[in-house]
């Protein structure tokens, strides 16, 4: 299954510049897996020895996978995977 995934400015460098890629998988560990066959250093980006980076949010359609199953969570064709980076600072 091919699932649509958003790849955020600062990591497009590791797409070719894509700001959208696909990948394959049944839960978000396998995409991420994928991902990173794909376009190597991806995964280095994203997840630490804990999960998911704490400056980095993936989201399943509007949905935070912190709040789902997490890594584990299950993906479907037609989701969609948004890679967001926290932001932070202000006034």
């Amino acid at each position: 299954m091919s699932i649509l995934v958003r790849i955020p400015t600062p990591l497009r460098s590791l797409t070719g510049g894509a700001d959208e890629v696909f990948a394959s998988g049944s839960t978000v560990a396998e995409i991420v897996d994928d991902l990173e066959t794909k376009h190597p250093g991806l995964r280095e980006r994203l997840l630490d020895a804990k999960g998911v980076r704490r400056f980095i949010n993936l989201y399943v359609g509007e949905e935070d996978i912190r709040f789902l199953d997490g890594l584990r969570t299950a993906v479907k064709d037609g989701d969609q995977i948004s890679i967001v980076p926290a932001v932070a600072g202000g006034a």
